[in-house]
């Protein structure tokens, strides 16, 4: 049987990663030149954001060749074939790094497959492309049909996507300050997607929080086209920072519509550092990204 792999941006709860047999490498959250978490330490996402809350400005630094390298020789003797599924090359420079360690890898060990898929998406995004790897894992799919299922779909994983506070998004990099202030000033709540270069894009602002929450649902039920059965058969994610009680009332909407199997999840440090604690994300298969 093949291994599956991905990263910490996938923010796929530890207990489903043990569960489910899923490999995970770790880009690490630094704050003041120290690793606050990372592959030998994860830091509780409660912990983080407070750190946020109490002013701290953490960064983050990708996956190098070298870590991936090291993981894939951690774990060499336990398959011949290793399909990673990492966060967005549009979003980190990681797949790249991992891609040139398991090149380097497969030509010292030869008979070894390494495949690494680029998800395009972040989050819970990169989690869904897990999940149904997973399930096509054990139900004795291939390795190779697994790969290919996952390069076909991964720009068919939307996100939708809202924050509380522009400024999150700023200093995070993801929009310009003066986006920041014109859009805090006016009470808006951005709503934003991933395109198809794995990006992210503030495409509508709402005002009001209620409102762009309920927006999320709105836009999966507008944007999920063919692939609806398979969103109500198998599994819906929601992924928010430090804000539980808007992912339950987004969580509650999409019970009304008839959605039953929901993971929710937090979101790491390594997405928190980007987006702040009022990131709420619903992942969902859908047919386009606009």
């Amino acid at each position: 049987m093949f291994s599956i792999v991905t990263d910490n941006g996938s923010d796929l709860p530890e207990s489903f990663l043990k569960e489910k047999n899923v490999g995970c490498m770790y880009l690490s959250t630094i704050l003041d030149g120290e690793v606050i978490n990372g592959k030998n330490k994860q830091l509780p996402a409660s912990e983080f954001y407070k750190m946020l809350s109490e002013g701290a400005k953490p960064s983050t630094s990708q996956i190098n060749p070298e870590d991936a390298k090291e993981f894939f020789e951690e774990h060499i003797d336990e398959t011949d074939e290793f399909l990673y599924i990492g966060l967005s090359s549009g979003l980190s420079g990681t797949v790249g790094s991992v891609k040139i360690g398991a090149d380097e890898i497969m030509e010292q060990h030869p008979g070894k497959k390494i495949e690494v898929v680029d998800s395009l998406t972040g989050s819970l995004g990169v989690g869904l492309l897990v999940w149904y790897a997973v399930k096509m894992r054990d139900e004795g799919k291939s390795f190779e049909e697994t790969t290919k299922w996952c390069r076909d779909n991964a720009k068919k994983v939307l996100l939708a996507i809202t924050v509380d506070n522009l400024f999150d998004l700023w200093r995070g990099g993801r929009v310009s300050k003066s986006s920041a202030v014109l859009g805090t000033l006016a009470s808006v709540k951005p709503f934003i997607i991933v395109d198809d270069e794995g990006k992210l894009q503030v495409t509508k602002k709402l005002r009001g929080r209620k409102k762009s929450l309920a927006y999320l649902v709105e836009y999966m039920k507008e944007h999920e086209g063919s692939r609806k059965d398979e969103n109500y058969e198998n599994v819906i994610m929601i992924c928010h920072g430090n804000v539980p009680e808007d992912a339950a009332y987004v969580e509650e909407m999409l019970g009304e519509q008839g959605y039953k199997n929901i993971l929710i999840g937090n979101a790491g440090p390594m997405i928190g550092t980007h987006t702040g604690a009022s990131l709420v994300v619903v992942a969902f298969l859908g047919d386009i990204r606009d």
